[in-house]
Parts: structure tokens; sequence; C-alpha cells
């Protein structure tokens, strides 16, 4: 494990830096704010070789906000440093027992948690640029779909409304929707070319797609949550991901609750899990199979349901490290 010199914790905001630098052999502790912007930026790097702070022996650390996170750790990654994107719900239970806020501690708080939680380091990397791009006409589909439900309410007027006043808003209303539904077919458009002009992402989407009850909307978002199969090794750290891993509750020799999920997830990804697991059952005669005799035993259907999300996940990772389409061998089966 290598050992750092200097931590830089980094809280970041939509229009400003908080960086603390934190020297680890003598304790102290600098602070600086600069803008959240590519000048002011690479203005900092070379503040800190101005003060002969050896880069190599430096680890950034900040918080994932989201897009205003980018600036800093694409100019990071560009340059070779070590960068640690940390969720901040970890970094603030991490803290235990405090009192008052400020973008100045929290700047210092997650500096010193870089520190003291070494072990649990794993350095940043950036997305391929199409993943990037997958990742923001997915987040623009997400939009586009869920503007066209709301606008689509409009319609439930029509019958309950008089027809001279329903048609103020009738036409307006359908231009708007048919608009709405040639960009969703663009995106979609674009969509499908990202994926067919990269070799690896469309052969890993053709290997997803082998999977009975996995779709094409489906397997775009794996290759999203998943950074193209390169953010998780295994099934399970995927499961647990998108919160459908169970995990046992019980403590001492007075509580022993049932096994269950847990509520940190992708809620996004677990929808389309369910999607597919009910798809599964209803098309996947392996899978059909299994549903029936486990209703039979008595089982909860959600907790039969998830069973089948867990297998459908751990039947992606098979297939992605075979390099091979999923064959269904219960058509063989005696």
């Amino acid at each position: 494990m290598k050992k750092y010199s200097f931590y830089i914790g980094i809280d970041i905001s939509k229009l400003k830096l908080d960086v603390n630098i934190f020297n680890s052999q003598n304790n102290s502790h600098q602070h600086l704010v600069i803008e959240n912007n590519p000048k002011e930026i690479k203005n900092l790097i070379k503040t800190l070789k101005s003060n002969k702070l050896d880069l190599s022996q430096t680890l950034f650390c900040c918080e994932n906000t989201g897009i205003y996170t980018n600036l800093i750790s694409s100019f990071l990654t560009e340059l070779n440093l070590d960068l640690w994107v940390v969720p901040a719900i970890e970094i603030k239970k991490s803290k235990g027992i405090s009192r008052g806020k400020s973008d100045k501690s929290d700047a210092k708080d997650i500096a010193l948690y870089s520190f003291r939680n070494l072990d649990k380091l794993n350095l940043f990397a950036l997305n391929h640029i199409d993943i990037q791009k997958l990742k923001l006409l997915h987040t623009e589909r997400e939009k586009i779909l869920k503007s066209i439900l709301a606008l689509n309410t409009t319609k439930e007027n029509e019958h309950y409304t008089p027809k001279s006043i329903y048609k103020e808003v009738e036409k307006i209303n359908k231009k708007a929707v048919d608009s709405l539904k040639k960009i969703l077919v663009d995106i979609e458009k674009r969509i499908h070319n990202i994926i067919k002009n990269n070799e690896e992402l469309c052969k890993k989407s053709e290997l997803i797609q082998s999977i009975p009850g996995i779709g094409q909307q489906t397997a775009v978002y794996l290759l999203i949550a998943t950074k193209g199969f390169s953010a998780f090794d295994n099934g399970r750290k995927f499961a647990c991901y998108s919160g459908i891993a169970p995990f046992e509750y019980s403590s001492g020799s007075s509580i022993r609750g049932r096994t269950k999920v847990n509520h940190f997830a992708d809620k996004k990804m677990k929808s389309l899990l369910q999607m597919c697991a009910l798809t599964a059952v209803k098309y996947d005669p392996q899978i059909k199979e299994y549903y029936h005799k486990k209703k039979t035993e008595g089982k909860n259907s959600m907790l039969i349901l998830n069973n089948i999300r867990c297998k459908l996940i751990n039947r992606v990772f098979a297939v992605i490290k075979r390099k091979t389409p999923f064959i269904n061998t219960y058509k063989f089966a005696g």
C-alpha cells in the first residue's frame, strides 16, 4: 500500500473549491479557496509545485458531487495524479459526532478521511469518452420520458372539460408531445450509434441481450452503471450496488431479523432489473419453473423475484467474463 506525504481534501461546490492541504509529516493544515473553473484549478497545481510539494507523494480526495466534480477530476486524471472520489455519505458517517458545518471544515474532514482510511483507497479512473456520452444521453432520455408522461396527463381533461375550453390547450399539448417524441427517437438513435461504432461496447451489449429477459435499454444502463464492466469484479458486488443483495440482520441473542436488502442502491438499476425479472418469469422456461417451484414452497413473491434479479446479474457477469452468448442448458435437460 502506497504511503503519501500530503493529503489534499477538496470540498466541491458549484462556484468554488475549498482545498485543505494536510502534511502528514508535521501534522499541519493549510486552507485555500479557488473558483471551480479550469484556469483556477491549473493555477492550484502551479501553486503546489511552487511550494515544493511532491505531487507524486500527494493524494487528492473529494466527495462525489456529480457534475461539479467533473472539472477537477478530469484535470487531475489528465496529469496522472492520484485522486480518490468518495461518496459523500461515507465521509459524513466517518466523522462521528460533530457540531456545526462549513466548507472549510468539510475540506479538512475530507483530507483526514483520506489519511485515516488509506486501506480503502480506490483511485479514480476517468470513464471512456463513449461511456460519458452514453451517460449524458441516457440522462436526457429520462428527462424526455418524464416530460412526455407529464404532458400526457393533459388528455385527462378531454372528457371532463367542455370542448371549447379543452381546445385551447389540445393542439399546443399535441405539438409539444410530438416534438419530444422526435427528440426521444433522435437520442435513442445516437445511443445506438455510439454502441454500434464501439466494437467492445457493441459486443458486450449483444452478450447482455442474449440473456432472456434483458432488453436493449437495460443493456445500455448496465454498460453505464458498470463503466463498461470495469468498475465491478463480480456479480455479488454489483448486486450490492443495485440494492438486491440480501444481508443478515441480527445482534446478540435477542435480535434475529429477517435477511433483507439495503436501501442504499441505484434505484434506476433496481427498477430495470425488476422488469427484467418479470419478463424472464414469463418467457424463460427455467426461470418460470423456478418461480412456480418456490411459490409452491410458500415463498414470498418479492423474495423470489429478488432471487431472480440476482440470477440475472450473475448471468450477465458470466457472459461478459466468458465472452460468449448465454446458452440456456435447460432445454437439453433429460
